[in-house]
């Protein structure tokens, strides 16, 4: 096993060095890109510390609503970090993550109107349970088959999942149709219950470090080095003997249970649900903010729902009749002359691969 995992790792820095190679062949630009990669390899830490600093501080000097609109937006971080998961590590691109997010939402809403259960150790296990339940049952069918299954195929499956939830909460009366289920009760712990504001805030800023902290010892693990392997280069990962449909229905599932709970505590903090909330819409935005703020690197995934968040709350209080047309082009902007994402310009390219090949290097060059 540990040397099958030695050959992945030597096949994952060879494909990095080949790509650094190609770079520094096209010029004096590709060499200061390819310097940036040297000195970005200790970047990560430092950008996720200044995210971290800045998350804890923002109640402190943020108005009420804003600290309300900073709730959501942390929220909407969570359900990035589990598309970030799902397709920049294994490379499935998937339209119908919005499926996970808001059945989960849907399905807390009935446990507290029709159960009255709001308790938080009961509706967030039962909304991550709901997600991975509906990922496990749509993966099992689009990455399980007796042949390999194609982007394109697993693409299309995704969003036809994602569009049918969509017309079924809208036709059906007990989910109630068009309006969805309105004025759902807070979530509570013990007589406590958790309403806008700072504490919500935090609560749920605590449950994205711990999911975030989960998810970077999932992608730097032995499994995780099988994940890097896969985005880089699926066809060779698989010739070392290991199955990459069933690497990707694991990963897929375990994306859908992050989004279910971030669809969770997005209908608690709502305090309603709608079918959007399961809808083709919602499962492309957490596309953009995934190209937005880069993929494969986790906390990419954070900083591209917060900018875009961010800029379109502030353009559609400013600019209300055109804001859409601009936000679109700002995003055509970036993924056209930055297709790796904002992160991009402090984060190399070998330090979103992973660590793995220093690890090696290390090794060899050891007495």
């Amino acid at each position: 096993m540990l040397k099958r995992m030695s050959v992945v790792r030597g096949a994952i820095v060879a494909d990095a060095d080949d790509e650094a190679d190609g770079a520094m062949a096209e010029g004096t630009a590709a060499e200061q890109a390819n310097g940036r990669v040297k000195a970005g390899r200790k970047i990560l830490p430092i950008v996720e510390g200044v995210v971290l600093v800045a998350a804890l501080l923002a109640p402190l000097v943020l108005q009420d609503y804003l600290t309300v609109f900073a709730t959501r937006v942390v929220i909407l971080a969570l359900f990035a970090l589990s598309f970030d998961l799902v397709w920049g590590y294994a490379g499935i691109m998937s339209f119908g993550q919005a499926l996970f997010f808001g059945s989960a939402g849907y399905g807390v809403a009935l446990l507290a109107r029709d159960l009255d259960i709001t308790n938080i150790f009961l509706v967030l296990p039962a909304g991550m349970l709901i997600g991975l339940t509906f990922a496990l049952l749509l993966g099992g069918f689009l990455l399980l088959g007796r042949h390999p299954s194609s982007v394109i195929f697993v693409s299309l499956g995704t969003l036809t999942g994602s569009y049918a939830a969509d017309r079924l909460a809208r036709g059906w009366y007990y989910l109630g149709g068009q309006n969805g289920i309105p004025s759902i009760a807070p979530m509570s712990l013990g007589s406590y219950e958790f309403s806008e504001g700072p504490a919500f805030y935090y609560l749920v800023l605590g449950i994205l470090v711990v999911v975030y902290l989960l998810c970077r010892f999932l992608v730097r693990s032995q499994f995780g080095l099988a994940l890097a392997g896969l985005r880089e280069n699926e066809q060779r990962i698989a010739f070392f003997g290991y199955k990459a449909q069933h690497l990707k229905a694991i990963i897929f599932t375990i994306g859908g249970a992050v989004a279910g709970l971030a669809g969770s505590l997005y209908a608690f903090h709502e305090g309603f649900v709608w079918p959007n909330m399961v809808g083709v819409v919602v499962s492309t935005q957490v596309v953009l903010y995934v190209l937005f703020g880069g993929s494969g690197t986790l906390i990419g995934a954070v900083i591209g729902a917060v900018i875009v968040e961010g800029v379109s709350f502030w353009l559609s209080d400013n600019y209300r009749d055109i804001w859409p047309i601009i936000l679109g082009l700002l995003l055509l902007l970036v993924i056209l002359f930055r297709p790796l994402g904002l992160i991009s310009f402090v984060l190399g390219e070998r330090e979103r691969v992973g660590s793995f090949g220093a690890k090696v290097k290390e090794k060899r060059d050891a007495p």
